[in-house]
């Protein structure tokens, strides 16, 4: 037998032994594979284990129907509360101005409904914010009231600032309601509105009457 052969027998014979300690003995293929780890050098091809693939976690009943009510439409009917009528749904919005369009929103209903329902400042809301959103008039809100000759109690671009009291609170709250869509327009796509004790004589589709002023498209 040549000296390569019986090199080889002895290599082979020692690999078959490796192995079967590694089957055998508890805890030998940790030690083993930790000896092969430290020894790789730079430039060495280490083999990393492949990603352990994560199962899903079956959910019961119970958790499934905690999870119901967490989707987008749960976000939003936790921003916009809405009550079973307009006053309940005003009375639980948010009194308290968060931008400088919400104000100039809450303006116009002061000045021009304050006296009037909820539901026709909400209507006057409407008006304003259907001009902002049509592309025939300036595309903001408080960009429609400084429009000239468009709101009475604007004048020169300057919107006034309101006194702090019930009514301001009110429409304060209307607007709200107006710009977070939570109650219906009571005149959808209503453009324009006119004081009923006066005849304009447009040419205009007329939507309804609410209070002291008449609505047109």
């Amino acid at each position: 037998m040549s000296r390569i052969f019986r090199t080889a027998s002895v290599a082979a014979i020692c690999a078959t032994f490796a192995t079967a300690i590694v089957l055998t003995v508890p805890g030998a293929a940790q030690e083993v594979s930790s000896a092969l780890q430290d020894a790789n050098q730079p430039g060495d091809v280490v083999f990393e284990p492949a990603p352990a693939t994560a199962l899903p976690i079956p959910q019961n009943d119970a958790d499934v129907a905690d999870g119901a009510d967490s989707g987008p439409d749960a976000e939003d009917d936790a921003a916009s509360p809405r009550g079973d009528t307009l006053r309940e749904t005003v009375e639980m919005a948010d009194a308290s101005v968060d931008s400088a369009e919400h104000r100039c929103l809450a303006t116009a209903i002061y000045y021009e409904s304050r006296a009037e329902s909820l539901e026709g400042q909400l209507a006057v809301a409407n008006v304003v914010m259907n001009r902002a959103e049509s592309g025939r008039f300036a595309p903001s809100i408080c960009g429609v009231l400084r429009q000239r000759s468009q709101f009475s109690f604007v004048h020169g671009g300057v919107i006034p600032t309101p006194p702090e009291n019930s009514q301001w609170r009110t429409a304060v709250a209307v607007a709200s309601v107006a710009m977070d869509d939570s109650w219906a327009s009571p005149v959808p796509g209503a453009l324009f509105f006119h004081a009923a004790r006066v005849s304009p004589g447009w040419n205009r589709p007329r939507l309804a009457r609410l209070g002291n002023h008449i609505f047109y498209r």
